[in-house]
């Protein structure tokens, strides 16, 4: 086990920036914008060849009500997971009456805690880090988190009580590994938090009665049934016309880049309002992004059994052209139909991400042709040769043949439905890429030798004279 560190304060006093510098990464969002973090985000972090997690958290305000107190419950579940804790305060705004009630609680604990006086730069440190002394903590760490200023000092104070590495485990097999990626995704607040910790069975992210509540993409390592999955839960995206804060912008953008992130999305619907053509729109990102898709439709709970049967046609007459994706009717906050997405989702992964022999390509092209061939071409038949697997996360198959660019597109969803029909495929779209043979010499003009050139002259002049 990697040793965890936590990072508590204030909200807006740098957690998410020391976070992105010390994983060397940007995955937390920044801003100038109080209260942006809500969930904790984990990311492992290196110095002088010591591997530990650092956990970002939401910031604690001492007098949470709604959504607030969510976010520090959150931020205290870190603080008993952690083996150690940096507690930064804000050396512009200096000692407030909310550090020493953070800084109070965080005596009471049992682990090592850092205090780190971020924001230093433009300041006078003798000055600024007095009042800080007052909060109990043996030391002060004056950093500056944006440049990296005494960012080795803290980390080389926090290495050095930490207890020695734990040997290595054996290498896994290839593939043993690997974890299948899920992104819950859909509009706001119709349940992708509350489906998410229903799925890990703990109240890992904050769930709270508010569209927009999630702000950033959280991902999830767990187990289940030995099978890894790293699930990620998404901001809600709506349309382009309603954005207005620069920080739904930005979540936006995150949601998306974890949909090309992910290998199966779980589209989340609400019953109540049926499927709306934003949720269309975020079904057809999914589908153009090749990933596997399962749909689920939330709140089924609560419906009356006429408004179920209408919901029910409704999805048959407008999913026509993705009748491959499972639906399941769910219920997040009850838990009702949420175990059964779990074999949908290994069966689109599989899917989508399985290994297809040429020679059963091809056998299910021929059959396909054989069946329906393909039309005439300016009086030429178009004649498909073989298939074979050039890609997966989707499935691309690869046809040769004479004339196939020439292919119409109706032509090709009905290879496409019998390539998912042969190789039995749920849940996961299907590319198709066509080649014909290519003449090496097309548009390359022959040089003639001078002695052709030579030869070629006489035979002119002869056949002139024979004239």
């Amino acid at each position: 086990m990697l040793p965890v560190v936590a990072l508590v304060g204030r909200p807006n006093v740098g957690k998410s920036t020391l976070f992105n510098r010390l994983t060397q990464s940007r995955d937390a969002l920044v801003a100038d914008f109080s209260g942006l973090t809500r969930d904790r985000r984990y990311g492992e972090a290196r110095f002088e060849e010591r591997r530990f997690l650092v956990i970002d958290t939401g910031g604690i305000t001492g007098q949470e009500t709604g959504i607030d107190a969510a976010m520090a419950a959150q931020s205290f579940r870190a603080i008993d997971e952690a083996d150690a804790i940096f507690f930064l305060v804000d050396c512009h705004d200096g000692l407030t009456a909310v550090d020493e009630e953070i800084a109070a609680r965080l005596r009471q604990g049992r682990v090592p805690v850092y205090l780190v006086a971020n924001k230093v730069d433009g300041t006078n440190p003798d000055l600024v880090l007095g009042d800080f002394h007052r909060l109990g903590f043996s030391r002060v760490f004056p950093v500056t988190a944006t440049g990296g200023r005494g960012i080795r000092t803290l980390l080389g104070a926090l290495v050095a009580e930490l207890p020695p590495p734990e040997p290595l485990p054996e290498a896994l097999p290839e593939g043993a590994g690997d974890s299948i990626r899920v992104a819950v995704v859909g509009r706001p607040n119709v349940g992708k938090s509350t489906l998410v910790n229903r799925l890990l069975g703990e109240e890992r992210v904050v769930v709270y009665d508010q569209p927009g509540t999630t702000r950033d993409s959280i991902y999830i390592d767990y187990v289940r049934d030995g099978v890894r999955y790293t699930l990620i839960d998404t901001a809600g995206v709506r349309r382009r016309k309603s954005v207005e804060l620069a920080v739904e912008k930005f979540s936006i953008v995150k949601t998306l880049q974890a949909i090309d992130d992910a290998q199966v999305t779980i589209l989340l619907v609400d019953a109540s309002e049926g499927l709306v053509d934003q949720d269309l729109h975020l079904l057809g990102y999914c589908l153009e992004a090749g990933r596997a898709l399962v749909l689920a439709v939330n709140k089924w709970d609560g419906l009356a059994p006429e408004r179920r049967d209408w919901l029910r046609r409704e999805l048959e007459r407008r999913l026509r052209f993705a009748d491959f994706v499972d639906v399941h009717f769910i219920s997040a906050l009850h838990g009702s139909g949420v175990g059964g997405l779990y074999p949908s989702l290994q069966r689109a992964h599989r899917a989508a991400t399985d290994q297809y022999g040429t020679a059963r390509l091809t056998r299910i092209l021929h059959d396909a042709v054989a069946t329906h061939p393909p039309p005439m071409v300016r009086g030429r038949r178009i004649k498909p040769r073989f298939a074979h697997l050039g890609g997966r996360n989707p499935p691309l198959v690869v046809i040769h043949g004479t004339q196939v660019e020439q292919l119409p597109n109706q032509y090709l969803r009905y290879l496409e439905k019998a390539f998912r029909r042969g190789l039995d495929l749920h849940g996961t779209p299907v590319r198709i890429e066509l080649k014909s043979p290519v003449n090496p010499y097309a548009g390359r003009k022959n040089e003639l030798t001078p002695r052709q050139i030579a030869r070629k002259r006489r035979a002119m002049a002869h056949y002139k004279s024979q004239r």
